[in-house]
């Protein structure tokens, strides 16, 4: 909690719920933090869908970062966690994953599953201390430059 105090201290950014009005700044993000940035139609349907819980972290009028996921029978899958490189390395990500992880709880979520690319040491480190085990392992998930292509880890956390 007081990685929390602290970031708010500093004028961080604030956190929030996320709704479909986020679509075109989850987009431009993802684009940026991602191989495969998503659409804006895919977007949208996500943060239309009633199954998804997002959150935001806002720097004034600006997207710092997000998360997604979908909750469904008390399992979620994160979908996807993006932090700006601009805020990237400051407790951003932990916050929203530590806020996110409260509110899947408290909307009745017993397990969190998510899939993070093996090279991807930043995320793995983050999931982990966050308290996620890999459970699996999907070979040649990701594709890479060059015909290549990269592990996925799936890591899961009990709430």
């Amino acid at each position: 909690m007081s990685l929390l105090s602290n970031l708010f201290a500093r004028g961080g950014p604030v956190l929030s719920e996320a709704s479909a009005r986020d679509a075109a700044a989850f987009t431009a993000l993802h684009g940026q933090s991602f191989r495969r940035g998503w659409d804006l139609q895919e977007v949208e349907g996500l943060l239309l869908d009633q199954h998804v819980v997002a959150q935001r972290a806002m720097s004034g009028s600006k997207l710092s970062g997000f998360i997604l996921s979908r909750l469904i029978e008390g399992e979620a899958e994160i979908l996807s966690v993006a932090v700006a490189r601009t805020s990237q390395g400051r407790g951003l990500g932990r916050c929203l994953l530590e806020l996110h992880l409260r509110r899947l709880a408290g909307l009745g979520a017993r397990a969190v599953f998510l899939e993070v690319d093996e090279h991807n040491k930043p995320a793995i480190k983050l999931y982990g201390r966050a308290g996620f085990q890999e459970v699996a392992r999907r070979p040649n998930y990701y594709p890479l430059s060059g015909g290549r292509s990269a592990t996925a880890l799936v890591l899961r956390r009990d709430l």
